[in-house]
């Protein structure tokens, strides 16, 4: 009785269906008349029930409908403009959108669960269908959510599976609708109008919102300069909150391999937290307070070292609790480099712009839980998290060279502008980065990064990693940033593998080759070269110079470049006849300090007084007195003196090693000051070298292992050519082992060859050594080859010929050199010799006839000087060819205007000379190692290491007797 009951009664509802819609599709209709089994008779799908949880359902996808439609327009509108506009409001609407979403899981599939139950004996077998496709979709769609939100019991941060999360979120809120549709359509007649109306509020929300976005939203504070010494910018320039500043906890809650590197870098111990730093940067506010009154000059120090107390105002204060102060002791923070919005220029001293990113919402909650649902918004949403701090020009070297390049402007010295370091130009114009035109050595590929080298790939599960390589593993930068201040890690105690990461840096970085021997102990004298093996035999009361080479093998810039000064990197050799020591430079003394008769490579800077600068006292850098770093791929030859005593009779051991220590001794006295006991700062030995030699009388002839003989012949060549002197001796040394090059069957040989011709001036016997390189090896770096040939051309008067050369140049038109990454636009000494040639060649062009083609070739050289400025704008060449070519072109006061810069960064040669005529008499070691061609003397009397054995450091307090030697020349 009751299943006929139910029978009809579902019979009539048929009907009522069929009756009343009859243009309903044929698939969706109902047939009439056909039994249905109902589990309970009169029972609705939806009854009352079950219908204020459709209610809370419905509300819940009304509003994420009205909600995502914004968030699309957002995504959409950026991807067309290639802008972020996530603001703040974006933010708030996407915490909306979780909420919203974690919200609608329960009643969602209570929902479904319980509409199931009712529906699932039903006889309309395509509503149930499609409604049983629609759960699967609102599931799916509920699922990718929970999945791209990470959670901190379930997070996934494999980039690869996050986009097809992304795009499985995205697509299928589509297909869910569509099915919604189908499923209604198989039932009950559909209420657009609630539809209707969450579609138009929907478009109309959004397209307010992005219009406000995108229109009446006022742009950001423009960035202007903050400071007086340094050139870092903010928005209006005003000061920033050190708090915002100073986020580096945060950070590590979701970065925590990279914040673990980073509290042991040199950039986290930046500030007054580094008593190196701490001990030069105080005399230098002592200073700007005597001279000043105010902290002006120490503002140049502070814009990349002390960002945090500088942005925020404290630093200005002459009471500055340099101790208590949290600032003072924050360094570079994460947010001091991610914050930076622009690199506004190359000419380093900090100048680029920073500005407080965009907060997300809670960020400065003092509640836990809001601050939790700050951290879970940037975990959901790390699009607008990675726009505001990590930007493409966080690659670049630009960014780096922000604070790696620095001059010291005459605010800050009381005299006039001054290059102080310059990583970046350094690194920039190098073979190493694939962008100079003549480096005698380049890498198989170029690299084009400081990244490359100082943030090393390391394995990570970090959010941010990611398969960088191919490798299959997720990696991080390293944000030790590994380099060479080993001193630092030593003295504030940080752990050994820090050292140990900066060690793997400096081992091997550099070559030392015992090359060869010169009799007569002069630099002129017979050469016994190379050093391996064959009979090389001493003669007991002879005199020999041996001929050591340095060579730069790894390091992209000079090296040591940065504080150079205070930098100690020298040469250790020794020469013993078995255990008996007969020769000795670049000992160390009982205090550690090293012989000041060493050889180093460094750079020797004076104060106008003509003292040494050291103290790291950079406002009183004046003048250099010498500079022997070693350029990216190049050279450096050391000559010492060795008598053979008459006595020896056994074979005679050669030891060198290229050793590394951060600080000097006289520099570390300064810092300790009442504590100093000696400088045990660690040592790295970088490159070691041995050779065996028979004396007169004895067989045993050893050496050590050494690269291919070409090269050995082609580093002494180098170091020779790059002596500083253009004394025809040293350039005939050059050219015979050139011509040992050549020998050899390397293509180096002749192209080599012709640069010692063209600086000797012997311009035929230049063309004839590239034509040479041009018939036996014509795939042979052929832009160093048409390097050399333009200059020839030039030398030559075939202007038009060379123009044409350096403009195939300038372009990379070399398909070996594309392919290896090289891009010899940056080389701006190319684009100089381009922008000269191009000014003689107007210059040979008179009368009215020629009038246009004259003018043409002025406006070429002014454009590539002025491209010459845009990638160095201190640069003097530039400057002083910008002054003739405004002159000829009529432009008098672009012309005064040059000339003024070239006053500004041309050197003072009358003040520099008594700087250092006055320390080069008071200081006979300085004074030696600043000669063009100077010779160690390893048998000196005094010298450390060879009258007395070498003592390790004393374990006592120990004050500097008056009088004492312990620093180079000093």
């Amino acid at each position: 009785m009751r299943d006929a009951t139910a029978t009809q009664l579902d019979r009539r509802r048929c009907d009522r269906v069929s009756d009343a819609e009859p243009n309903r599709p044929e698939k969706y209709r109902v047939a009439i008349g056909k039994p249905t089994l109902v589990d309970t008779p009169g029972l609705a799908v939806i009854g009352d029930r079950l219908r204020p949880l459709l209610r809370v359902v419905g509300v819940l996808c009304a509003l994420l409908a009205v909600n995502s439609t914004y968030l699309a327009a957002i995504t959409l509108a950026e991807s067309a403009s290639g802008k972020l506009y996530q603001d703040y409001f974006y933010l708030g609407m996407f915490l909306a959108h979780l909420g919203l979403g974690l919200l609608l899981i329960v009643p969602f599939v209570a929902f479904a669960v319980l509409h199931l139950r009712r529906a699932i004996g039903r006889s309309n077998r395509n509503a149930i269908r499609a409604g049983l496709a629609l759960f699967a979709t609102g599931s799916v769609v509920l699922l990718s959510g929970v999945f791209l939100t990470r959670f901190g019991f379930f997070e996934v941060d494999d980039p690869a599976l996050r986009e097809v999360g992304y795009w499985v979120h995205v697509a299928t809120p589509l297909i869910a609708v569509w099915l919604f549709v189908l499923h209604r359509l198989a039932g009950r007649r559909i209420r657009w109008s609630f539809g209707v109306a969450t579609a138009a509020v929907a478009a109309a929300f959004a397209t307010t919102m992005v219009a406000w976005t995108l229109w009446l939203t006022p742009p950001p504070a423009t960035a202007e300069p903050a400071f007086a010494t340094t050139l870092v910018r903010t928005p209006g320039g005003a000061h920033l909150d050190a708090r915002t500043l100073m986020r580096d906890e945060m950070c590590a809650e979701c970065h925590a391999d990279i914040a673990a590197a980073w509290r042991n870098s040199a950039h986290r111990l930046s500030s007054f937290n580094n008593p190196f730093y701490s001990f030069s940067v105080q005399e230098t506010r002592k200073v700007s307070m005597a001279t000043t009154g105010t902290m002006r000059k120490a503002q140049f120090c502070a814009g990349c070292h002390d960002l945090v107390p500088l942005l925020s105002g404290a630093f200005d204060d002459p009471d500055f609790d340099v101790v208590g102060d949290p600032s003072a002791h924050a360094g570079l923070t994460c947010t001091s480099c991610h914050a930076i919005t622009h690199v506004n220029s190359v000419l380093g001293n900090a100048d680029f712009s920073i500005a407080e990113p965009v907060h997300y919402p809670f960020e400065d909650s003092d509640s836990p839980l809001l601050r939790a649902v700050s951290r879970q918004l940037v975990k959901a949403k790390p699009a607008h998290h990675k726009h505001g701090f990590l930007k493409p020009l966080h690659s670049t070297a630009a960014f780096c060279g922000g604070c790696h390049k620095a001059h010291l402007p005459a605010a800050v010295n009381d005299y006039k502008w001054l290059r102080v370091q310059n990583h970046f130009d350094s690194f920039m114009q190098s073979g190493v980065a694939g962008h100079r035109v003549d480096s005698f050595y380049y890498p198989p590929q170029a690299t084009p990064r400081c990244a490359n080298c100082h943030m090393p790939l390391v394995a990570s599960n970090d959010p941010a990693a990611r398969d960088v390589d191919g490798s299959g593993t997720r990696k991080v930068h390293s944000h030790l940033f590994p380099a060479a201040n080993t001193g630092l890690a030593h003295t504030v105690g940080l752990p050994d593998d820090v050292i140990a990461a900066h060690r793997q840096m400096l081992e091997g970085a550099a070559r030392i080759d015992i090359f060869g021997l010169r009799e007569g102990g002069e630099v002129d004298g017979v050469l016994r070269a190379p050093l391996d093996g064959t009979g090389r035999v001493l003669q007991p009361g002879k005199t020999y110079l041996v001929e050591a080479v340095v060579r730069n093998l790894r390091v992209g810039h000079h090296l040591t470049q940065g504080t150079a000064d205070s930098n100690e990197l020298w040469v250790d050799l020794s020469v013993r006849a078995g255990d008996r020591v007969i020769g000795r430079s670049g000992a160390r003394g009982a205090r550690g300090a090293v012989d000041p008769w060493s050889f180093f490579v460094n750079s020797y800077v004076l104060t106008k007084d003509g003292e040494r600068l050291d103290r790291r006292n950079g406002q009183d850098a004046f003048v250099t007195l010498y500079n022997h770093q070693i350029p990216p791929g190049a050279a450096a030859v050391v000559h010492y003196r060795i008598d053979v005593p008459d006595d020896v009779t056994g074979p005679i051991t050669i030891d060198a090693a290229l050793r590394y220590r951060k600080f000097d001794t006289t520099y570390l006295r300064h810092v300790q000051g009442e504590r100093f006991v000696g400088n045990d700062l660690p040592v790295i030995t970088l490159a070691v070298d041995r050779v065996t030699l028979a004396t007169a009388g004895a067989q045993d002839v050893a050496v050590g292992d050494k690269p291919a003989l070409w090269e050995r012949w082609n580093d002494y060549g180098i170091g020779l050519l790059l002596s500083g002197t253009p004394q025809r001796a040293t350039l005939r040394q050059a050219e015979q082992a050139f011509r040992a090059v050549e020998a050899l069957g390397r293509g180096d040989g002749a192209l080599n060859l012709a640069r010692v011709y063209l600086k000797e001036g012997r311009i035929d016997d230049a063309a004839a050594a590239l034509q040479r390189a041009a018939d036996q090896y014509p795939d042979y770096r052929p832009w160093t080859r048409a390097w050399l040939t333009a200059q020839v051309d030039r030398e030559n008067g075939h202007l038009a010929r060379a123009i044409d050369t350096l403009r195939a140049l300038l372009d990379t038109r070399f398909d070996e050199a594309r392919q290896r990454g090289f891009d010899f636009s940056h080389d701006y000494r190319a684009r100089n010799l381009l922008g000269r040639s191009l000014y003689e060649r107007a210059r040979q062009l008179r009368g009215a006839a020629q009038a246009v083609q004259r003018r043409s070739l002025l406006d070429d050289a002014r454009s590539e000087f002025e491209r010459v400025l845009a990638a160095e704008p201190e640069n003097l060449a530039a400057h002083f060819n910008l002054a003739l070519v405004f002159a000829d072109l009529g432009d008098d006061a672009q012309a005064a205007r040059h000339r003024a810069l070239v006053d500004t960064y041309r050197p003072d040669d009358h003040a520099v000379e008594r700087a250092v005529t006055r320390h080069r008499r008071h200081n006979p070691a300085a004074d030696h190692a600043a000669e063009a061609v100077a010779v160690y003397d390893l048998q000196r009397p005094g010298a450390y290491g060879l009258s007395a054995p070498e003592q390790p450091l004393v374990g006592r307090r120990d004050v500097k007797r008056s009088g004492e030697d312990d620093g180079r020349g000093t």
